[in-house]
């Protein structure tokens, strides 16, 4: 099979290749083609590919090409990741650091930033996906690009079912639930996860027809010592009667976050465009000795990793990551079952985003939600959840709202939809802060100056 990696300078693009390598099943992926705009990032994330194919003394290794030809990177693919960033680490600094100061949430996926990000983001997305359309009609597309959620709807509109999206977070959530309650194998456990993407909660977890997070409920010494236990506090999980996405705490510590980011030395944004500029000078540098690149790739990520929503954490009182929190979901294994089940046919079930249908009746059959899903040759197929309960349909409901009013904003360059796409959303508390949001956000990227 050939894979195509838009976005193939990011920096997460190692992951996918280290899963892919580590996959020994007949047909597998055997070619990678690697597109990007930007010449030094895409070389200097092949050096780092080749040093882990050499590392791994594979003599079938995928073999890896570097184009800045979309065309020619998209032709013959049979699947294709899009991982693009519009703006870079710069934009999504401006994102954070304008949102800041109106006394707003800029991170990346969530609120005033959220939207800066998805109003640049979905007509480059609209476009990717009428390019694979016409260049690679029969490709499955996966999704890895910010704000997920909105972007898969965006390219949806003109692949419909054959784009999916992905994200790690709630398979991380599920994977440390299950392991605190003596699972012995995840993968056995039903995890019942329902919302958006950044937007979702772990309503029960079942093991041969039982449902178990009712006795992690219960237990204070068991929900103190795992992460989302720790951000949100017992009581709170205990009210909910759920465990909520991560990114949740943006929103139910939304005064004590926006000001733990206002006090902060950098945001986030800040953080990694500094870190990466480092690493890709670093990696790019010519002359260097076999696994070098790879070698500052791991140091880089382990710092990355290491410091993942530390101020939340600092609002929470909860001090360093654990060691048993820093393994994520795996959004790269994520991807290759996903890969697995729909082109060998091999039946899985994974939380994906994918078009709602009549899964969630507060929504239409087009929005894109993130639940369970069976996965064949087919795609993917949302199963039947349980409705919401009513402060999740008002959470829900709201952000929806809102990317709507970004993907309508996006197709039509209207000043009056962008100003809507940021009040509507639920962290932006005045019509007055969403047009100084607005006029920020234009003066800073070029491609919204014509909303100001």
């Amino acid at each position: 099979m050939r894979l195509t990696i838009l976005g193939g300078g990011g920096f997460r693009v190692p992951l996918v290749y280290g899963a892919l390598l580590g996959d020994h099943a007949e047909g597998r992926v055997s070619r990678v083609t690697l597109y990007d705009e930007d010449p030094v990032r895409l070389a200097a994330m092949a050096r780092v590919l080749a040093d882990q194919a050499g590392a791994s003394g594979e003599a079938d290794a995928p073999e890896v090409t570097a184009t800045r030809d979309l065309d020619e990177a998209l032709r013959g693919a049979d699947f294709v990741f899009s991982a693009i960033r519009v703006g870079g680490l710069e934009g999504r600094a401006a994102d954070e650091r304008i949102a800041l100061a109106e006394g707003v949430l800029g991170q990346e996926t969530v609120g005033a930033g959220g939207v800066a990000y998805g109003l640049r983001t979905v007509p480059v997305a609209r476009e990717l996906a009428r390019r694979i359309a016409r260049t690679a009609p029969d490709a499955w597309v996966i999704n890895f690009t910010n704000p997920a959620g909105v972007v898969t709807e965006a390219m949806s509109e003109e692949l419909g079912g054959r784009v999916i999206g992905i994200c790690d977070s709630p398979v991380g959530l599920g994977r440390r639930i299950a392991r605190l309650l003596g699972v012995a194998r995840p993968e056995d456990a039903w995890i019942d996860y329902v919302g958006l993407n950044h937007l979702g909660w772990v309503r029960g977890l079942h093991v041969g027809g039982r449902d178990e997070l009712p006795r992690l409920l219960a237990d204070d010494k068991a929900l103190e010592s795992f992460e989302e236990g720790r951000l949100f506090g017992a009581d709170w999980l205990r009210s909910l009667g759920a465990i909520p996405n991560e990114y949740l705490h943006y929103y139910y510590f939304n005064r004590d976050t926006v000001r733990a980011y206002q006090e902060a030395e950098k945001t986030r944004g800040a953080f990694l465009r500094d870190q990466q500029r480092g690493f890709y000078a670093e990696a790019g540098r010519p002359g260097q000795p076999a696994g070098a690149a790879l070698a500052a790739w791991d140091r880089t990520r382990a710092e990355r990793e290491a410091t993942y929503m530390s101020e939340n954490r600092e609002v929470a009182g909860v001090g360093e990551r654990e060691e048993s929190d820093l393994e994520s979901g795996g959004y790269e294994k994520v991807a290759l079952a996903l890969m697995r089940a729909i082109a060998r046919n091999e039946r899985a079930t994974l939380i994906l985003n994918v078009r709602n249908g009549s899964t969630l009746s507060v929504l239409d059959a087009e929005a894109v939600i993130e639940v369970p899903c069976a996965v064949d040759a087919n795609g993917a197929h949302p199963v039947s959840v349980a409705p919401l309960p009513l402060h999740a349909v008002g959470l829900v409901t709201s952000v929806k709202a809102a990317e709507r009013a970004v993907l309508a904003a996006a197709g039509s360059g209207s000043r009056k939809d962008a100003v809507k796409a940021f009040a509507l959303h639920p962290l932006v508390d005045s019509v007055t802060v969403a047009r100084r949001l607005l006029d920020g956000y234009a003066a800073e990227h070029p491609g919204l100056a014509h909303l100001r």
